[in-house]
């Protein structure tokens, strides 16, 4: 069965833009980076965020439904992948390049922006168009701004979509429908979601502190990453993955973990290893008191409690539907540009709930006996959707 490599990275986050200044940031350890406190998307109370940096590229030049905070996220990362991409389209042919990404804002914040001129003025402002908010818009933005003229679609499927999105493009290069895939996700950072978490209780008022006894929820944050997928041998390959829905709960997750370890123990399957070949894992670890409850027990349950294992959502923020594909870029950049065999570091409190499994979480500055050989990243969704990304060395 032919691999899936992932052979260039364009990343952008609250961590900074562009590979080199990622790990550089997600390295670090004389203090954690990238979040910081604002009350921008809750008026009146300050919250942690992690929110991209600086301006964003204009979007002048496209047409007013592909005008959203979303899509210049992409643009961002697409921008440092721009020349790989073209070069795949030359020597593939437009039609053999696809697209898919993974998303759960798309321009719900311009629509929540647009809002208060339509209630002022009883119309919607002309920098607003209904179509800003489409799911289904990101793909067509991103099939636009490439020139990939291969299948081109976008998953939703809360925190786990563009995890979903990596191994969507993983079975489209094995089918051979396409020879190279733009996949990846991206989300934006606005009051509607930083809103609908609050509204369930979920959200930290400062930065998250994942696996603590301590942990009291997420903090939200924004960002894209994108990879660009071919059978070509490149520095990672995507050797595995597991997808698994539980329906257990609309907004909990099965607290035994019953799914979780399912699509690990497929993602393990599929790339024919064992646990303990398993050197690194990133946690979804939310910092949630169900989410990582299950997640402790589903690792304990498939890997044992000697992995080293890391949640970064307390330095990017949880990214929501570009989460997936933007720590398979964490985990990429530890594989591929760590010379010195870093691990991305657990940042918390240091005060373990002694209800869950003992996990052996990463702190700060600690480093591999050697490069990384496989590495797992775990998504968890709301509904249910579990999905577990397994890497291996090119």
């Amino acid at each position: 069965m032919s691999a899936a490599y992932l052979n260039e990275l364009g990343i952008v986050c609250a961590l900074g833009d562009g590979p080199d200044a990622v790990a550089q940031s997600l390295f670090a350890h004389d203090a954690p980076r990238g979040v910081t406190m604002t009350d921008t998307y809750s008026p009146g109370r300050e919250l942690a965020v992690g929110e991209v940096a600086g301006a964003l590229p204009d979007l002048s030049d496209c047409v007013l439904p592909m005008r959203t905070r979303n899509n210049a996220l992409l643009r961002m990362a697409h921008a440092q992948i721009r020349d790989a991409v073209a070069a795949a389209i030359e020597r593939f042919g437009a039609h053999r390049v696809a697209v898919i990404v993974g998303t759960s804002t798309s321009g719900i914040g311009e629509a929540e922006r647009a809002l208060p001129e339509r209630r002022e003025r009883g119309d919607w402002p002309s920098s607003y168009h209904y179509a800003q908010q489409e799911i289904g818009a990101p793909s067509a933005f991103l099939a636009a701004e490439s020139g990939a003229r291969g299948p081109a679609w976008t998953i939703s499927t809360a925190c786990s979509s563009s995890a979903k999105a990596l191994a969507s493009a993983a079975r489209l290069l094995r089918a051979g429908m396409a020879d190279a895939v733009i996949a990846g996700g991206a989300d934006s950072l606005c009051s509607f979601t930083v809103s609908g978490f609050s509204a369930l209780e979920a959200v930290s008022l400062q930065r998250c502190n994942p696996f603590s006894g301590n942990r009291s929820g997420i903090h939200i944050g924004e960002g894209a990453a994108l990879f660009l997928m071919t059978r070509e041998p490149g520095p990672v390959r995507l050797a595995g993955w597991g997808e698994t829905s539980d329906a257990h709960h609309m907004s909990a997750p099965e607290p035994q973990g019953t799914g979780a370890i399912a699509a690990i123990e497929q993602a393990l399957a599929r790339g024919g290893i064992a646990a303990d070949e398993v050197d690194y894992v990133n946690l979804h670890g939310t910092a949630t008191p169900q989410n990582d409850a299950m997640e402790s027990r589903a690792v304990m349950a498939t890997l044992g409690g000697a992995v080293a294992a890391s949640s970064t959502k307390a330095l990017t923020g949880h990214t929501l539907g570009a989460a997936g594909a933007l720590e398979a870029g964490l985990c990429w950049l530890a594989m591929a540009r760590n010379p010195e065999h870093r691990l991305p570091p657990h940042w918390w409190d240091g005060e373990p709930d002694t209800e869950l499994p003992p996990l052996d979480l990463i702190a700060p500055g600690r480093r591999a006996a050697g490069p990384l050989r496989h590495v797992l990243s775990n998504s968890f969704a709301f509904g249910g959707s579990n999905a577990a990304l397994l890497f291996g060395r090119g």
